[in-house]
């Protein structure tokens, strides 16, 4: 256990001592922090219920002359509860949100590393790239490629390249770029003498030394002048340049990396001088190594992405907004490849990754589950101390953005309350790395905890397709909890940014006049699983003993993007070639090795669809559903036939409704005309043999 600190800021949160257990400051940031710094000198971890000083008490920490047994831990219960209308009925959120200091640290994850030795290239207008590497040339390595003139310096302290960028790619410490010189002038080469500007009788030569190809009359004395450094050439036959970088500062009207979360070391600020100077300040602390974490975990092993040379499931890959996870075929097998350099941590692969194979892993699912489980405990715990017996809500956001919305919100909720609406009594913040990256099994596994409800903040700064797969997402979640008899219970709250703060308090106040709702089932017991269809399964199976209404015979119908499922099969054109068993990157289906009998396992099917592609015959069609556990896990025929025997030996060589399929489709061939027809119901070795007899 931990020691806490708690303070009501200075009598402006009705913070009620002995239900919480713990003493309650009234300064502790200040008359009071004496008892602060007396702590520092025990045996025990500190947890500060104030993120408003946690700078103060950080230094404080540092200064004390014994280390600490654990690093201060903050918890905000002031703008998240004390702070607003129904502070006085906030004790069990409080005391709930305090719980989780107790919860041991995550396991740490890998990291990736990152080396910059300062490298900088400057891509844009002369006009505006050139005056700043002028201010920084002294600190970076630093480049220009100037895409439209501008006049050069006549001093080479730095070298300034010109033309067409063509590609770019890589990340801090590792960009490659590629591009075009255009212009008859290299100025790679030119020294900058001015001879050219000089004998140029169009005056199509400025300070840029640059050629106004519009103004130029194919005089060439440019080249004549400039023949001993050689630097003019309009016929050049070799354009391409490439350098690599460890920093990239794009002053592009039209940046080449247009995606929403641009790679590590890439800035690319618009126009604006005030944002190209935060971006300049933001590089010239980039020099050094650094390192963040390995956000995700992949296991090739259960990928659906391919096999047999087939593509199933891209979700990980459509999703990417940063270019991260590209398609990789050997022999046939297809995987996933990810680039933890570019990976920048949204997890909205692991969310839309139908089989686990994808998982994220900062904060692990399993890690979670146990602060969801801690919450709800504690909320509920102390809920029936007053008798209140309120089930909470649960509210997903991102760390960063949704922290600062909701801070802001329980400030405004502070000073103008009857303007703005703070969060719900019921209603409990749950912070994660990046809101893409939670997924229906968490969202429903908290449900199964006792949560009545999720509501996921979107903060605006989501990339397009993170905001699509939440919706799929949800959508999907609640289609499941449709299917049990349980209505909706998943929500998303989209604003418009981080400055939006009137939809989110329109949203917090219409929960307000809701009020709490119940719990859809008792509390499960189980813990989540890293495995994601392990959880999903533990998931399923609770919410359908505690369902409403039973699931039909033949399942519920759930949506396109649905990770559960099962197949129709059209048995007339299956010929049972098995090609769909080879195919199946899950074991799904079976074949049968004495007999032509294809079976199938519903809990093993993805959906990824690789099965209807690779079928010859088109006979198989995924039927996105829900069937009960005992259904899905059942091994069901879904087709089968009759073995053929060879006519001539005896030996088995296919099934009756292939043979016949051979004779409908080659009878006409002249190889097997006639008597010649027979063959067809030979083994290939008897095939061999009657053709070389009639022939001799």
């Amino acid at each position: 256990m931990s020691q806490k600190f708690v303070c009501n800021c200075n009598g402006t949160m009705p913070l009620d001592a002995k239900a919480l257990g713990i003493s309650v400051h009234q300064s502790l940031c200040r008359q009071e922090v004496g008892s602060f710094i007396k702590a520092l000198d025990g045996s025990e971890e500190l947890v500060v219920a104030c993120t408003q000083e946690a700078a103060l008490f950080s230094e404080l920490a540092e200064q004390s002359e014994k280390p600490l047994v654990a690093p201060l831990r903050f918890v905000n219960i002031r703008e998240v509860a004390g702070w607003t209308q129904e502070a006085k009925v906030s004790g069990p959120k409080i005391a709930a949100l305090l719980s989780l200091a107790d919860v041991p640290e995550a396991e740490p994850v890998p990291v990736v590393q990152y080396e910059s030795q300062g490298r900088l290239l400057i891509i844009g207008p002369g006009s505006s790239a050139i005056p700043w590497a002028e201010k920084v040339a002294s600190t970076l390595d630093v480049s220009v490629l100037c895409t439209e003139p501008g006049d050069l310096p006549l001093t080479r302290n730095y070298p300034i390249y010109t033309g067409v960028v063509t590609k770019l790619e890589g990340y801090l410490g590792n960009f490659s770029v590629d591009w075009d010189l255009q212009n008859p002038i290299d100025p790679e080469m030119c020294t900058r003498c001015g001879a050219c500007i000089e004998v140029c009788p169009e005056n199509a030569i400025d300070l840029s030394f640059q050629i106004d190809l519009g103004k130029c009359k194919s005089h060439r004395a440019c080249v004549s002048a400039c023949a001993s450094i050689g630097a003019i050439a309009f016929d050049r036959a070799e354009r391409n340049r490439n350098a690599e970088f460890d920093l990239v500062l794009d002053l592009r009207a039209d940046p080449k990396l247009r995606m929403s979360q641009t790679p590590q070391g890439y800035f690319a600020p618009g126009k604006d001088p005030l944002d190209q100077a935060l971006a300049i300040g933001q590089l010239m602390e980039m020099v050094g190594e650094f390192e963040k974490p390995k956000y995700f975990v992949y296991n090739d092993k259960v990928c659906a992405h391919g096999r047999n040379g087939k593509v199933g499931c891209s979700a990980c890959i459509d999703v990417c907004s940063t270019g991260a996870i590209q398609s990789v075929f050997k022999n046939g097998q297809g995987t996933v490849e990810v680039n933890p350099n570019l990976c920048m941590g949204c997890g909205a692969c692991s969310t839309v990754c139908p089989s686990g194979a994808m998982r994220y892993n900062y904060p692990s699912v399993t890690h979670q589950g146990k602060e969801l489980k801690t919450l709800i405990t504690t909320f509920s715990a102390e809920s029936a101390k007053l008798n209140q017996k309120v089930a909470p809500s649960l509210l997903f956001h991102t760390l960063k953005a949704g922290t600062q919305m909701i801070d802001a919100l329980g400030r405004l909720a502070h000073v103008a309350p009857k303007q703005y609406e703070g969060l719900p009594s019921f209603l409990i913040p749950y912070g994660i790395e990046h809101i893409a990256s939670t997924g229906l099994e968490l969202w429903l596994g908290a449900l199964t905890f006792g949560f009545a409800e999720v509501t996921l903040l979107l903060s605006g700064d989501e990339d397009p397709a993170y905001r699509a797969a939440l919706e799929d997402q949800t959508k999907l979640a609640n289609a499941i909890l449709k299917a049990f008899g349980f209505d909706e219970r998943i929500h998303l709250v989209m604003v418009d940014s981080v400055e939006d703060l009137q939809t989110l308090s329109k949203a917090m106040g219409v929960l307000r006049q809701r009020g709490a709702l119940p719990s859809i089932c008792a509390s499960a017991s189980f813990g989540f699983s890293n495995q994601k269809r392990e959880t999903l399964e533990a998931v399923l199976e609770h919410l359908q003993k505690h369902a409403i209404t039973p699931l039909p015979e033949q399942g519920a119908t759930l949506p396109k993007s649905a990770l559960l499922g099962g197949l129709a099969i059209n048995a007339d054109a299956c010929t049972l070639c098995m090609s769909c068993v080879s195919s199946c990157p899950e074991g799904a289906l079976i074949d049968n090795p004495d007999e032509p009998i294809l079976t199938f396992i519903e809990k093993q099917c993805v959906q990824c669809g690789i099965c209807t592609q690779t079928c010859p015959e088109q006979a198989l069609t995924l039927q996105p559903r829900l069937k009960t556990v005992e259904q899905r896990k059942q091994k069901v025929v879904l087709n089968q036939t009759q073995i053929f025997h060879c006519i001539s030996c005896g030996k088995p060589f296919g099934t009756a409704k292939m043979v016949d399929l051979m004779l409908a489709k080659l009878g006409a061939h002249g190889a097997f005309a006639g008597a010649a027809m027979e063959r067809l119901k030979m083994c290939g070795d008897c095939r061999v043999v009657d053709m070389v007899k009639k022939e001799l």
